[in-house]
């Protein structure tokens, strides 16, 4: 009988995998982190050829290094653009491609890029003046077939998805796709908790892959699994709980 590794196990491995592979791409090493890979830009396309994705007027994107050509994608596409801060410590990031010189557009697709070019979106009634999100992009450390995905451990991603739920900006049938190497899909279910969100979509440089049974999505925020720290070190999540 096999054994059942846990997240962090997986999650080691992956990032071992990606190094040894030789596809692995800065910021290196890929441990500790959403990893950036060999062929992202086409995974990106991938993404961006769906038709969700070109109907989306507001797309959620993560700021990492893999999914910046997603960002940027966005930007040229004229999309808005969310983004969260790190850590979510600042909210979010709008960023609005018509006030925006196309020629920044590349810059504005990095982290630092975003907080000058974005508007910065600190408050729950900043979030409330948005039109929904019509679709999400997120950074993946290990994903399946059935659209279970392990991201690099500290909830961030979960976190930003529970807020703008709990905000009825996001539905449990909006898209959600990831964009990944074709080393992190791997053939196992993989272990998820009641907080994990899982994906519609899987891109990888190769192919396009649509969640079989994809799991149910969390209303929002899980408040009896949420740390005490992460409740005293996100603004956005002390202002939501205040309104309990």
């Amino acid at each position: 009988m096999a054994t059942v590794r846990s997240k962090d196990e997986i999650r080691r491995m992956v990032w071992d995998r990606l190094a040894s592979a030789g596809v692995a791409r800065p910021p290196l090493p890929p441990h500790g982190r959403i990893p950036n890979f060999q062929g992202s830009w086409e995974a990106a396309r991938r993404i961006t050829s769906l038709p969700g994705w070109r109907r989306a007027r507001l797309v959620k994107v993560n700021p990492d290094s893999p999914q910046r050509p997603v960002r940027l994608a966005a930007l040229r596409e004229g999309k808005l653009l969310l983004m969260p801060t790190p850590r979510l410590r600042s909210g979010f990031l709008l960023l609005d491609p018509s006030l925006i010189p196309g020629s920044h557009y590349t810059r504005a697709s990095t982290i630092r890029g975003a907080f000058r070019y974005g508007k910065l979106l600190g408050r729950l009634g900043d979030l409330q003046s948005l039109p929904g999100v019509d679709f999400i992009v997120e950074g993946s450390v290990a994903v399946n077939r059935w659209g279970e995905r392990l991201g690099k451990g500290e909830g961030y991603a979960e976190l930003e998805y529970a807020i703008l739920r709990e905000l009825g900006l996001v539905g449990e049938e909006v898209p959600i796709a990831t964009s990944v190497h074709d080393l992190q899909v791997l053939p196992d279910r993989l272990p998820q908790d009641p907080y994990d969100v899982p994906v519609d979509y899987i891109a990888t440089p190769t192919r396009l892959i649509e969640a079989v049974e994809r799991p149910p999505r969390p209303p929002g925020i899980l408040w009896d699994k949420l740390s005490r720290e992460k409740l005293e070190e996100i603004p956005l999540l002390r202002e939501l709980a205040g309104r309990r």
